[in-house]
């Protein structure tokens, strides 16, 4: 549950009774636009929406589980009905979006008495906003949701952005949780985030069995995300990229070409040999079918308090089709344009 406020960046507390003062409120409600729809209507998009899909790859366990996890999502954070958190939710539900605590309490209270959520009746057959791409491997789920948000540095233009979660299921319900979300700056006078962020356990789940085609695909991602962009040799965009790749980032052109020329505008990007390991190594790799999912911690300055790091999960998800990468989605925002400095 994106409840983050992501900040502008590309590529790379307690919420307990002091949460009930009213600026905490209003500013921790905003967090919730996961759950709103975008009614955004202005002349052009800069990068195209992603038509809805699912891997085609599941198994019987995995398309249960998928669908376990949505019904979840409809009936207890759309629909409000947090009484109904226990039948989805283990009690110790260990989370990672950073502007919360862990656990099930934690994340009733949230819904409940910091967001204001109420129950929907009847609960509603559908979802709202529902996710754009779904997928299931193994103990894990993953979801990609969409938002189209005015450029800021352009009022006749969208974009469309992105947002992620992961589910680990153990023992029949949601044990563990990611989100792309960032930690929120709270306006003054709200209180500071005082919780510890949990360790991640995706250890404890099985990523599933890999067929050959996985494998390969999994090659094919990790040749982008660790040789082309963690190497520096983008060169090898042209043995695994299709020329029509659609790009989902924001920041980045469509197409092989787009994508080439503005990764080799990164300060700092020179080859080096390529190695069998990560420079910076995912927490979790996931593959379903044609998508390959990765999660790679991050930390980052706390904007309530910078003399502290908070914990953030950044997502890559790539689509294969024919063996060449077709699409690719992450969390990129727009930042807007510096203003110029007076001369």
């Amino acid at each position: 549950m994106p409840i983050g406020e992501r900040k502008n960046r590309n590529v790379e507390h307690d919420l307990g009774d002091s949460v009930t003062t009213i600026a905490s409120k209003r500013a921790l409600a905003t967090l919730l636009s996961i759950l709103a729809v975008s009614t955004v209507a202005l002349a052009a998009s800069i990068n195209p929406p992603t038509t809805p899909q699912t891997s085609p790859a599941m198994n019987d366990k995995e398309k249960a589980n998928l669908k376990f996890v949505l019904d979840w999502w409809r009936e207890v954070i759309e629909g409000g009905h947090m009484e109904l958190s226990s039948k989805y939710q283990h009690d110790d539900y260990i989370q990672h979006n950073p502007n919360l605590p862990t656990g099930r309490a934690a994340f009733v209270n949230f819904f409940q008495n910091v967001v204001g959520v109420k129950p929907k009746n009847p609960i509603p057959d559908k979802l709202t906003r529902a996710p754009v791409v779904t997928g299931a491997k193994g103990d894990f789920v993953f979801l990609i949701f969409e938002s189209e948000q005015k450029n800021p540095n352009d009022p006749n233009q969208t974009y469309h952005a992105n947002s992620f979660d992961v589910l680990r299921l153990e023992n029949g319900k949601v044990q563990e949780h990611w989100d792309s979300a960032k930690r929120t700056k709270l306006p003054a006078g709200a209180p500071a985030a005082s919780f510890e962020q949990p360790k991640s356990h995706p250890e404890r789940g099985s990523t599933g069995t890999l067929s050959a085609e996985e494998k390969r695909n999994l090659e094919i991602g990790t040749m982008e995300l660790k040789d082309m962009l963690q190497y520096g040799h983008l060169e090898l965009a042209d043995k695994v990229m299709d020329p029509g790749y659609i790009q989902h980032n924001p920041n980045v052109p469509q197409g092989r070409d787009g994508f080439k020329q503005f990764m080799s505008r990164t300060p700092g990007r020179t080859p080096q040999e390529i190695k069998p390991e990560w420079v910076r190594p995912p927490l979790l790799t996931l593959v379903s079918g044609p998508y390959v999912v990765f999660l790679f911690e991050r930390t980052d300055k706390d904007p309530n308090d910078l003399s502290k790091e908070y914990v953030w999960t950044h997502f890559d998800v790539i689509r294969v089709e024919n063996g060449l990468i077709k699409e690719h989605w992450d969390e990129a925002v727009i930042a807007p344009t510096a203003p110029a400095a007076p001369r």
